[in-house]
């Protein structure tokens, strides 16, 4: 299956509210998305990003769908990928190659020398990705509440 990266856009909004319906995504995500304000302002977030060139967020699209979302945020000392995949998404390798694309486009065009990948250190299916896309377990991270309730692990890819 092929799969198109591109910047959230608003027609994106029903796409991203039914991504966010998702129990498994509600659990490891930090931000869930209830209603079409909270997404508004999501997509809003995502277009500063863009401006401000700290944070690039891509739609992850399957058949001119979003089944998936994909960033790299980026600050002078640290850049960190983080993805999420709806679940008609998952199973699919969908993920993957979406961290793999964006990884190599970080690589290239941000002119970036090393990204992590952080995720619960539970979910085995984010580690998986992790590996498949040759990012390293550089550490187990304790958990830091309220914000991370769970460890985590850090992965790292060098250029």
């Amino acid at each position: 299956m092929t799969i198109t990266l591109r910047p959230w856009r608003t027609d994106d909004l029903p796409a991203l509210l039914a991504a966010h319906r998702d129990p498994a995504m509600r659990r490891w995500l930090s931000t869930s998305l209830t209603d079409e304000a909270e997404a508004r302002q999501w997509l809003d977030v995502q277009a500063a990003g863009w401006a401000s060139r700290t944070r690039f967020s891509f739609a992850v699209l399957t058949q001119h769908v979003p089944v998936g979302h994909v960033v790299v945020k980026a600050t002078a000392e640290v850049a960190e990928v983080g993805y999420w995949t709806a679940p008609q998404a998952r199973g699919q390798g969908i993920a993957a190659r979406a961290v793999e694309t964006v990884t190599g486009w970080a690589f290239y065009t941000l002119n970036l020398t090393r990204l992590s990948l952080v995720h619960a250190e539970d979910n085995q299916a984010s580690c998986r990705v992790a590996e498949k896309c040759g990012y390293v377990l550089d550490e187990r991270i304790p958990p830091a509440p309220p914000a991370y309730a769970a460890s985590a692990h850090r992965h790292v890819r060098k250029r």
